[in-house]
């Protein structure tokens, strides 16, 4: 019964740990395709051909419902995964949907018209491979009429969050809030498009000011898979045993992810 979790790094665990919390008896397959992160800065193709790659993975883990904890992968290949490579009896799902149905007051699953909401100004913070997709705007589309969203591509974060450089994060989070700022000076809402910014969520808030929300995604995403699941209970695979899977040095993620989430976490090569 097993679900399977991937991201191209470590970011995904912030899923993972909020998807622990809610629903702490579902066993859990995590792969971090470590050895090609970060996708924020490659192709389309290519980030389309690691993603396909790891989904089969988890696929043979026994995990038949895959979760895209990746902001990238989610933008730059699940639309063309789930056209054209998904089969009929898996499931590969993204992270973007749970937070736009937040953003726009959805109930999870509704797929009612497009209608006005009350967010009209909307910045999203994301690698420059999310942002080039445009994927968000796309999906937004789909929920919500008349909604304005400035994208600011937010390069080096990622990397300085996975080499555990915070001074450095908090400085390239604070110059990428300035810069859209001045090309959206009063948004009403930031959506931290990647899975890494929740550990940057204080310094976004800070700098975007008390009058702006921040949505942040693990939790939405967590909170979605459960009723999918009520809804879907025939989508949890044959897998039993929960574990952490690494295409890079598993002592090396290991000990990055263990500073990461602050509990101890064990990767094994996948």
């Amino acid at each position: 019964m097993a679900v399977g979790i991937f991201d191209s790094g470590i970011g995904g665990l912030t899923v993972l740990d909020a998807v622990t919390r809610r629903l702490p008896d579902l066993p859990l397959v995590y792969l971090g395709d470590n050895a090609h992160a970060p996708y924020g800065v490659r192709t389309h193709d290519d980030i389309f051909n690691l993603t396909c790659a790891a989904v089969e993975r988890l696929w043979a883990e026994g995990c038949d419902l895959v979760i895209l904890a990746c902001n990238t992968a989610s933008a730059a290949a699940l639309k063309r995964m789930q056209e054209t490579w998904v089969p009929a009896d898996k499931r590969v799902l993204g992270v973007f949907v749970p937070m736009i149905e937040a953003l726009t007051e959805r109930q999870w699953g509704d797929n009612s018209p497009p209608r006005e909401v009350a967010v009209r100004h909307v910045a999203l913070f994301a690698t420059p491979a999310t942002v080039a997709s445009r994927a968000f705007q796309r999906e937004l589309a789909f929920r919500a009429i008349g909604v304005d969203v400035e994208a600011q591509p937010c390069g080096g974060v990622v990397d300085a969050i996975e080499q555990g450089d915070e001074i450095l994060a908090e400085a390239l989070v604070r110059s990428h809030v300035e810069a859209l700022m001045r090309r959206m000076p009063h948004p009403q809402a930031a959506v931290l498009g990647c899975t890494h910014y929740p550990l940057m969520e204080t310094t976004f808030q800070d700098a975007l000011g008390p009058d702006v929300k921040v949505f942040s995604q693990a939790n939405l995403v967590a909170e979605s898979l459960a009723d999918y699941l009520v809804r879907r209970p025939e989508m949890l695979g044959a897998g039993t045993d929960s574990k952490f899977l690494t295409t890079g040095d598993p002592k090396a993620v290991s000990s990055k992810s263990t500073q990461f989430l602050r509990r101890r976490i064990t990767f094994e090569a996948a």
